[in-house]
């Protein structure tokens, strides 16, 4: 497989990038999709079988069950940044090892339903602190210090939205594909 297809199936809904100018609309758009996410993955998720938990999206890549438990870790750590972002002036975040905590013990044999459940109760109360910010809290920023530089609030949610459908499309294609662990 040439590293051209291999990037393909790494990120099969293209990369995020940050749009120059970002409308109200898109906002509102970015906050549907969190929302919608818990959603889509459990009914994608819930009636797999074990064996095709275990499937990979990739070569070498995570498992559907790696992948889940990784988006309920990734957005448990995005709204203490939001929250900081709103409270704080210019907060450093605490980045953390996705790639060391997707092979932890609980990632790779919990079931999925704790993350589903832990994903829906935070999209829910995720979407409620979005949907009640004003303007201004859009554009505050938190500092990423791996990437050594400034996220506004608005970059950051629309990231996020881009990470959901990035992630749902690894557990169609691991369906698709059927790459076995």
């Amino acid at each position: 497989m040439t590293s051209e297809e291999l990037n393909a199936l790494r990120f099969p809904v293209g990369t995020y990038t940050i749009p120059e100018k970002i409308a109200k609309e898109t906002i509102r758009e970015w906050i549907g999709d969190i929302e919608a996410f818990p959603g889509q993955l459990r009914s994608v998720v819930q009636p797999l079988s074990k064996e095709e938990l275990n499937l990979r999206y990739r070569p070498d890549g995570w498992t559907i069950q790696q992948v889940v438990h990784h988006c309920a870790d990734s957005h448990l750590n995005s709204v203490p940044r939001f929250k900081l972002a709103i409270t704080e002036d210019r907060p450093t975040i605490k980045p953390y090892n996705e790639a060391a905590w997707a092979e932890l013990w609980d990632t790779t044999h919990a079931p999925v339903d704790l993350a589903l459940n832990l994903i829906e109760a935070l999209h829910a109360r995720w979407v409620y602190l979005l949907r009640g910010m004003g303007p201004e809290e859009w554009t505050r920023v938190f500092i990423h210090p791996e990437y050594r530089r400034e996220y506004r609030v608005d970059q950051a949610i629309g990231n996020y939205a881009w990470h959901c459908r990035h992630h749902l499309a690894h557990v169609h294609q691991a369906l698709a594909l059927r790459f076995e662990k």
